[in-house]
């Protein structure tokens, strides 16, 4: 009696520890992440796409017989694929503003010349900019080729200014547009 009384409470005790045992169920979702080629460039020192303005004042003889060289600048691409970056002025020639008239005429190309400094995208540079100047032009330049898919790459540029002797005082403006396209 007393086995089947151990044996009863045995199987008492079971039953209950199986039926307290956790139930679970299990749910499943499927989670879809759409997403499109991306890619926009900026300027680093005020983190949006219109940089400031760039002042390479000629203010002795040694300036124009030598040209002015800018501050080094430098810019930011975000992209999710591999990209190229290229530059390009506005206008084949420079808006003129003071006191001359008729105004005059000042050309982009052979004036106004640009160079990578540093590059820290992944990518090559041309030689015809890599540290050295080449000039701008209303077609586009080539500055980075195959720029590796990233959100902080980035290259630094220097502008140099050499107009001569024959232009008369004033202002001079050009807009340099810079592009990043992916490849």
């Amino acid at each position: 009696m007393k086995h089947l009384t151990t044996t009863l409470a045995i199987m008492f005790f079971g039953t209950v520890f199986a039926l307290a045992q956790d139930r679970t169920g299990t749910a499943v979702q499927t989670t879809k992440l759409a997403l499109s080629n991306a890619i926009d460039i900026t300027f680093v020192n005020n983190g949006n796409s219109t940089g400031s303005t760039v002042d390479l004042a000629f203010e002795n003889v040694n300036d124009y017989a030598n040209g002015v060289e800018g501050a080094p600048l430098e810019i930011k691409v975000r992209s999710n694929k591999k990209f190229i970056v290229k530059a390009r002025t506005s206008s084949k020639t420079f808006a003129y503003s003071g006191t001359t008239s008729p105004a005059p005429s000042m050309n982009v190309q052979n004036t106004l010349f640009i160079k990578v400094l540093e590059n820290s995208t992944g990518g090559s540079v041309p030689g015809s900019v890599n540290n050295k100047y080449a000039t701008l032009k209303r077609g586009n330049r080539k500055l980075i080729h195959n720029g590796t898919p990233g959100g902080a790459n980035t290259f630094k540029v220097q502008y140099k200014a050499d107009p001569g002797f024959e232009f008369p005082a004033g202002t001079y403006t050009v807009d340099v547009i810079y592009t990043a396209t992916q490849r």
